[in-house]
């Protein structure tokens, strides 16, 4: 069994696909749990509906699969703070898809 800290790093370090951050740098994953093989957090985006959503889950959820933990995400959005900071740090690492 992984310890907290190597589940905390490896969630850690998984970047998005469009933005040159983490996915945690980014706010984007909040509130990691770890119960015996589940993790459970947040997943908060800026807006609804957002097209890439799922391969943001997806992102976190294989390397964890892959390790033989289960994912258990929950979904919500940022809050008007939360959502400014992400737009700067877009605006400044930006890369495209």
């Amino acid at each position: 069994m992984k310890t907290n800290q190597e589940i905390i790093n490896l969630i850690s370090e998984v970047k998005h696909p469009a933005i040159d951050y983490s996915l945690v740098d980014l706010g984007i994953v909040k509130d990691i749990a770890i119960y015996n093989k589940t993790i459970a957090l947040k997943f908060v985006f800026p807006f609804p509906n957002i097209p890439i959503a799922d391969t943001l889950i997806q992102s976190i959820e294989m390397p964890l699969n892959n390790i033989g933990y289960r994912l258990a995400p929950e979904v919500v959005l940022m809050n008007e703070q939360e959502k400014a900071k992400f737009m700067q740090m877009e605006t400044e690492a930006w890369k495209g898809l």
